[in-house]
């Protein structure tokens, strides 16, 4: 899980990171693009570490209930040899 999360973390960091150099590219050089870029930009620092977030809190729902199911298994499985 830290892994995934520190990947995800970098993943967001180079993202935002490389929006706000095009967005200066573009207001430096004036592509007529700037105000676009701009909303771009503050639009995707809100959202991208709100998905990020987001992406890590499914998958920890989605692996806590695979080893729920894995836990439910076994103790079946234990069941059914302590009956034979």
């Amino acid at each position: 899980m830290k892994q995934i999360r520190r990947i995800l973390a970098i993943l967001g960091i180079v993202l935002l990171v490389s929006m706000y150099l095009i967005t200066l590219f573009c207001a430096v050089f004036d592509t007529g693009n700037d105000m676009a870029m701009f909303k771009a930009s503050v639009t995707c620092t809100i959202l991208v570490p709100i998905l990020i977030w987001g992406y890590t809190v499914i998958y920890r729902l989605a692996k806590g209930r695979q080893e729920k199911e894995l836990q439910e298994t076994l103790r079946q499985m234990e069941k059914e040899k302590n009956q034979q």
